[in-house]
């Protein structure tokens, strides 16, 4: 099913841990109406402007979230966020097109230099955050607000 021209709800729902753990992460209509935003909104653009778009999480069912360790109120439960990297682009760079283009919610740099970049769009939330994750000493994450990055 498209969300978007340039994307496919199975981008979205794909996922290892729910294949191994014979999770359905189908999502209901409601979490594909708020995916379908989050690509017309942020990801076509970016795509755009950077070039093709790698979601490497998506849509998190309640099981597959638990079973991974997500956030109980994480925005992938309900299809407002997505884990993404562009092709043959650094991933400071998807960061800063979206702070400084964008409509997001948050927009998160997750665990550099590696990583990956988070980016939630939630019409009616628009925080705006740009943060910076990190392993702290004991292993928990740490957010940093950092805004744009140089």
């Amino acid at each position: 099913m498209k969300l978007s021209p340039n994307f496919d709800l199975s981008e979205f729902v794909v996922s290892q841990e729910a294949t191994r753990a014979g999770i359905d992460n189908t999502p209901p209509t409601v979490v594909v109406a708020n995916l379908t935003a989050l690509c017309v909104a942020i990801l076509e653009p970016l795509r755009q402007a950077l070039g093709p778009v790698r979601v490497s999480s998506g849509y998190r069912c309640p099981a597959l979230n638990a079973a991974i360790g997500g956030a109980r109120d994480s925005q992938h439960l309900t299809g407002h966020a997505a884990d993404i990297a562009v092709n043959g682009r650094t991933l400071n760079e998807v960061y800063t097109w979206i702070f400084d283009n964008a409509p997001f919610d948050q927009v998160i740099r997750e665990f550099p230099p590696g990583g990956w970049v988070h980016v939630s769009y939630a019409p009616g939330r628009g925080r705006r955050q740009g943060l910076r994750a990190t392993r702290g000493a004991d292993g928990r994450t740490i957010y940093e607000q950092i805004g744009r990055l140089a």
